[in-house]
């Protein structure tokens, strides 16, 4: 029965169900309300009203199945704080609505996909995104396809030019790159579907335009990335620090424990560094999965409160339980390969030093022995690793010859 309910995903909280049907009504609501103070037809009004309901019920659609798919669905911590999405949403159902009493060229468009996108995913993104822009199309005197071609192809650069941002990510090239685009596509517009002549007075909307998207993105990406990118970065500096009181304790409670830990980091760490893994989360994993020996539990059920409690990132706590406990059927990551045979290696010259110290020990042909017999059991099927991956790992750990040394 556990299984099963693993199998069906997150179940879905209340509180989110609720917000979803208020404001798949209220988009109903507020367009049929602005197409009425416009002066619509009753045509046009039931329109309107009608496409707004479907595109809010697609959107809601597509949120509720991400959510219930679970983390893995969303980028950054936009799974445990989604109703930042869903106030987001609600916002721009009144100002694509407002959107019409402007004249379309003023529209930022292309910085609203891109905040969307940021605080849910990029397919709810650019959905919602293209959505709130046809709401603002349909509510125009004479809104036509122009303006809607032009604001989708300039949001689909953008989101592709903002994806998977990082705390050293340069955003000054992919900011350029879409504004310009933006200030082609705006005067590709005037002249093809506006029939304008190109002049240099016609240049001037578009960077209007420009300096609204700049203002909007701007101080959003700061603080997106001071409040979300970097507040994770900062927990993990500070849990994976050999001076945090799980550590500490560990130390004091099982010395042995806390060097293995120790030494399986290090050589973990040089392996995802090398290979390009996500090297924070692999020297968490090592130090930590191994820290219910403090209360003498090493299932996950019993030691995953230890992780919650520390307020450790939702990604360490995702590759922590891959790593002790994976859900049936899933294949475990590089990063958790990374600190297996780490750890294995590290036991394997830990055992033979305590059997006789002054042993002379050919780390080659061990390193080489352990990964023959995990390759013979089948074992390296059950992660997501390469042969090329798994020959750079091998590579990696016969280099630390002087570190093993130092373990007698």
């Amino acid at each position: 029965m556990e299984s099963e309910n693993k199998e069906l995903g997150t179940a879905l909280p209340l509180k989110l169900k609720l917000c979803s049907v208020g404001l798949f009504v209220l988009t109903g609501l507020i367009v049929f309300g602005f197409s009425y103070l416009f002066g619509k037809s009753y045509e046009a009004i039931l329109r309107n009203t009608i496409v707004s309901l479907i595109i809010a019920g697609a959107n809601f659609f597509l949120l509720l199945e991400a959510y219930r798919r679970g983390r893995e669905s969303f980028p950054y911590d936009n799974y445990d704080h989604i109703m930042r999405f869903v106030i987001a949403y609600g916002i721009m159902i009144i100002l694509s609505s407002a959107f019409s009493l402007v004249p379309n060229v003023f529209w930022p468009y292309m910085a609203i996909f891109v905040v969307l996108a940021l605080l849910s995913n990029n397919e709810i993104g650019m959905a919602s995104g293209v959505g709130f822009l046809l709401i603002s199309v349909l509510l125009e005197d004479n809104g036509g396809i122009g303006e809607f071609f032009m604001y989708v192809i300039a949001g689909m650069v953008a989101l592709a030019l903002f994806r998977d941002l990082k705390e050293n990510t340069a955003i000054g090239l992919p900011t350029a790159i879409a504004l310009m685009l933006q200030v082609v596509l705006i005067t590709a517009f005037y002249v093809l579907f506006q029939n304008r002549t190109l002049s240099f007075g016609l240049l001037i909307l578009p960077v209007v335009n420009v300096l609204l998207n700049l203002i909007i993105l701007m101080p959003f990406l700061n603080m997106f990335g001071i409040y979300v990118i970097r507040k994770s970065n900062d927990n993990y500096m500070e849990i994976n620090d050999s001076a945090y009181p799980l550590l500490v304790k560990l130390r004091e409670t099982n010395k042995d424990e806390y060097f293995r830990a120790v030494h399986t980091a290090y050589l973990a760490e040089r392996i995802a560094l090398a290979l390009g893994l996500n090297d924070r989360a692999v020297k968490n994993v090592s130090y930590y999965h191994r820290i219910g020996v403090l209360e003498e539990k090493q299932s996950w059920d019993d030691v995953k409160h230890i992780y919650i409690e520390n307020n450790f990132p939702h990604e360490a706590v995702d590759f922590l339980q891959e790593y002790i406990e994976a859900p049936v059927g899933k294949v475990r990551s590089c990063e958790c390969f990374a600190v297996y045979i780490s750890e294995t290696v590290i036991t394997a010259i830990n055992y033979l030093i305590k059997k006789d110290k002054e042993a002379k020990i050919d780390y080659d042909k061990l390193i080489d022995k352990i990964f023959d017999e995990k390759e013979a059991k089948g074992q390296l099927m059950d992660y997501n690793v390469t042969y090329r991956q798994n020959d750079q790992m091998k590579k990696i750990l016969k280099k630390e010859k002087l570190y093993y040394d130092f373990l007698r």
